[in-house]
């Protein structure tokens, strides 16, 4: 074999390897791992402005706040603790080392749920309260249970809209939130609460998928009754202000949730 014509072959195969290579990152956009570039092995490197004006550089330390908030919620909330009772339940049980990461993030998102490592991802640098972590753990914990339990292709966009359906329903929306999103006024009430999940369920399906919104607005129109109706496992719909995770959590067991 000549000289000329192994290196011929040579550049020939690098090209095919850097398409390949372009193919994967194009596909690792198209399904969201933008947003979390230590899902793709990537160390996070704040610039000096950042540092300086945003108080950026501190990650560790950020990470480790997140952990610890992370194991409070899930001693603390009662709603965190029922998605861990029916996901233990359900042969899915959750080690919070093994399932749960707090990483830093797009700013776009504050959590995220990894199906091809079956992880939760915590966005150590958008969700800092631990309110905020309570939120996107239940959120992110819907997900993992439909994974679980109903063999949920995340690249099946009604699936993907289904369960983020479900998730926007049993923890996201309330009447506030949705006359934050402009979804609800004292006109249009009854429907207040079913615009606010189709909202966040259409905005979150945008945020994953490489789709318009038109697109995303309309798997989640072509799920929503269904999706929207399937209240498993919380029960009911999180109203602000209730009782409503505490009742949740201690019906838990009468449907075979036990801790």
């Amino acid at each position: 074999m000549s000289q000329e014509k192994y290196a011929e072959n040579t550049e020939d195969g690098t090209f095919h390897k850097v398409e390949a290579e372009k193919d994967v990152k194009d596909e690792s956009v198209k399904w969201g791992y933008d947003l979390y570039p230590e899902r793709r092995g990537e160390n996070y490197k704040p610039s000096w402005s950042k540092m300086m004006f945003l108080g950026e550089g501190r990650e560790n330390i950020d990470n480790l706040n997140c952990e610890r908030k992370v194991y409070a919620c899930i001693k603390r909330s009662p709603l965190v603790k029922l998605m861990m009772n029916a996901l233990k339940s359900s042969g899915c049980e959750i080690d919070i080392r093994r399932h749960i990461s707090c990483e830093v993030c797009d700013v776009s998102v504050s959590g995220g749920y990894d199906p091809i490592f079956n992880q939760i991802v915590v966005c150590q640098n958008v969700a800092r309260k631990e309110g905020y972590i309570q939120g996107v753990l239940a959120h992110e914990m819907i997900h993992m249970f439909d994974y679980c339990r109903n063999d949920l292709d995340f690249k099946n966009i009604d699936h993907l809209a289904c369960t983020e359906i479900r998730a926007a329903n049993l923890t996201h929306c309330s009447f506030l939130s949705a006359c934050t999103q402009g979804d609800a006024s004292p006109i249009n009430i009854r429907q207040q609460h079913q615009e606010c999940v189709k909202t966040k369920a259409t905005h979150s399906v945008i945020a994953v998928r490489n789709v318009t919104p038109e697109e995303a607005r309309a798997a989640v129109e072509r799920v929503f009754p269904k999706c929207y109706a399937d209240l498993e496992p919380v029960g009911r719909r999180i109203r602000r202000n209730s009782n409503d995770m505490h009742r949740a959590y201690f019906e838990g067991p009468l449907y075979g949730y036990d801790s």
